[in-house]
């Protein structure tokens, strides 16, 4: 009796060691992304941006939220830049919570998107903000001035990353994906070819499609990231002139007394 319940425990024992050690093994994977606005020069591509808001909105918007993000934005610089009439247009398409009444109505510009639909998956609004690539030494950026933004490549990982293998587990089925963190994800494959067709007739392909929903999700999480670049190059232009100047001054100030002072 004593020897099967010591077996008993060492297979479990081993089990758990193996499961662990395949765990700590895993390494995500995230591929490189080149996007227009990557760098300190970068802007977003806004045909780009109104390709990514049809793919959210015919694809990602069955189960996820933004409601962090007005729905007025679209219309503003930096941005898709939709034509006001085609935003209250696209805002007349969702259905939003009355916060006076508590009754559902049609959205206007003046509402955010609305939250998830209760499918239980997250909110999308700051998404491409959750990954390391935002950040950098005491929050300085240097990450995204050199190595680019990080979570829209994470975005576009996680989409094209699925292997066609999947597993039952608890009840659940999870889906192989070599970009998560534990290498398997609950969300099925979003996006198939062909499945959103393009009035520019962009390529429609799983790995264009993900980067440009990347790329306006990477806009609807930081919607002033243009002007915030703008002011950078003109904050740092001054800062240098007023260097070279200052180091000008110096020399004028201090040039007639140079030569007393060596003596």
């Amino acid at each position: 009796m004593l020897r099967k319940i010591a077996i008993t425990a060492v297979s479990a024992l081993t089990l758990l060691s193996g499961a662990a050690l395949a765990s700590e093994e895993f390494e995500p994977v995230t591929k490189d992304v080149d996007f227009s606005f990557e760098g300190p020069f970068g802007k977003f591509d806004e045909h780009q941006l109104q390709r990514g808001l049809q793919v959210y909105t015919e694809v990602c918007s069955a189960c996820h939220g933004l409601k962090y993000v007005p729905l007025r934005s679209l219309a503003e610089e930096g941005g898709p830049r939709l034509p006001e009439d085609q935003v209250r247009a696209y805002a007349k398409n969702l259905t939003v919570t009355d916060k006076d009444t508590g009754e559902d109505r049609p959205a206007t510009p003046a509402d955010n998107f609305p939250p998830n639909t209760g499918a239980g998956a997250p909110d999308l609004s700051l998404m491409a903000k959750e990954h390391a690539g935002y950040h950098g030494p005491y929050g300085l950026g240097i990450n995204q001035l050199f190595k680019g933004i990080g979570g829209p490549e994470h975005i576009v990982s996680i989409l094209t990353g699925f292997s066609g293998q999947t597993k039952d587990e608890a009840g659940s089925t999870f889906y192989q994906n070599d970009a998560f963190s534990t290498g398997w994800i609950k969300m099925p494959p979003p996006l198939t070819d062909g499945q959103v067709t393009f009035a520019d007739g962009s390529p429609n392909d799983v790995r264009h499609m993900a980067e440009d929903v990347a790329a306006f999700l990477t806009w609807a999480a930081e919607p002033q990231m243009m002007a915030r670049k703008r002011w950078g190059l003109l904050i740092t232009g001054m800062m240098a002139l007023l260097s070279v100047l200052l180091y000008l001054t110096n020399k004028r100030i201090w040039a007639p007394h140079k030569g007393k002072l060596n003596a």
